[in-house]
């Protein structure tokens, strides 16, 4: 998803007299934005990265900061990178059985145990840094991600309006919120999180889409259409149809079209594809037919990046399609 990931460089930059909202892709590699290693935002991550997207770059790049202080960090850090967690986790077991009260340790071997898919594991580690570390929103923020992952839409909302509470300038960047609620059936305050993200992420068909499938739910289709957000500038494969398609004005196989037709390499085709999937399955949703929602949210979830927050959201949904 473009919409821009929690973290507090992003919100620290809100401070700033002359603040201009402007936020990386949910996309972006987390493990080397952290690293400083990724230079720009791109629209989509690149094809060389394997351990990615879970981990937020301020409290793991804090972590990456104290390496000298801590070699076990640096060197767990230093196994993630060469694609070996197992290890990596080990070194920072080790560091825990020395210093049981080190949140970035706990933070950092959850993030990891994330990117392996050990949900449990993971939710586990964040409680324990967030038992020593309470005040936290983005250790609290990231855990309700994670419950979110295992289909836990109650828990993951607790965290993320925790998270809200603890740091409320995080309120209006909350997507994850936002899409949680819709799953639990509460799409007028879906609507309004995603109205509240669209004055600080002013360029995103997506936002665009989850408001208008809220508004769907909680009005009808008409309403949504006429109240859909209008968005210009977002020109990743296949967001444009995907826009005109939920104004009425393109059709599904528009979509399917732009995302099989955009010449790209062929991981850079699949992602194309796992959106155009994944959107016109939420599209056919709202419009009430069933049966090509099921085809299309099912093939997104075959398809669906197991490192991608957005692939979380496929799976989540055609699980509970089997519910």
């Amino acid at each position: 998803m473009a919409l821009q990931t929690i973290n507090e460089p992003a919100l620290k930059s809100s401070l700033s007299p002359n603040f201009q909202p402007k936020h990386p892709p949910l996309r972006l590699s987390r493990f080397e934005n952290a690293l400083a290693l990724n230079a720009g935002a791109g629209s989509y991550l690149s094809p060389s990265m394997q351990f990615t997207r879970w981990l937020i770059p301020l409290t793991l790049a804090a972590s990456v900061a104290v390496g000298a202080e801590t070699p076990s960090i640096e060197g767990a850090m230093a196994l993630m990178r060469k694609g070996d967690p197992t290890n990596a986790i080990a070194t920072l077991g080790s560091l825990l059985k020395d210093k049981p009260d080190e949140v970035r340790a706990w933070h950092l071997r959850a993030q990891m145990r994330g990117l392996i898919g050990d949900a449990d594991g993971a939710i586990a580690d964040f409680g324990e840094a967030i038992r020593r570390e309470p005040k936290s929103p983005y250790l609290v923020q990231e855990r309700g991600m994670l419950h979110f992952r295992r289909n836990d839409i109650d828990k993951a909302l607790i965290d993320f309006d925790r998270a809200n509470e603890l740091e409320p300038r995080m309120r209006p960047q909350n997507w994850q919120r936002g899409i949680a609620l819709y799953y639990a059936g509460r799409f007028a305050d879906g609507r309004r999180q995603f109205e509240s993200h669209q004055t600080v992420n002013t360029d995103d068909v997506e936002n665009a889409a989850w408001h208008f499938l809220c508004t769907a739910r909680e009005k009808n289709l008409e309403t949504a259409r006429a109240r859909l957000i209008p968005i210009e500038g977002d020109t990743r494969v296949p967001m444009p149809e995907v826009h005109r398609l939920f104004a009425g004005t393109a059709t599904p196989a528009d979509v399917m079209k732009a995302a099989q037709e955009t010449p790209a390499e062929p991981r850079g085709r699949q992602k194309h594809l796992f959106y155009a999937r994944l959107y016109l399955g939420l599209y056919f949703e709202a419009t009430g037919d069933k049966t090509r929602a099921a085809e299309h949210i099912r093939a997104a979830a075959d398809m669906a990046p197991r490192d991608d927050y957005m692939g979380d959201v496929a799976r989540v949904h055609a699980r509970r399609l089997k519910e």
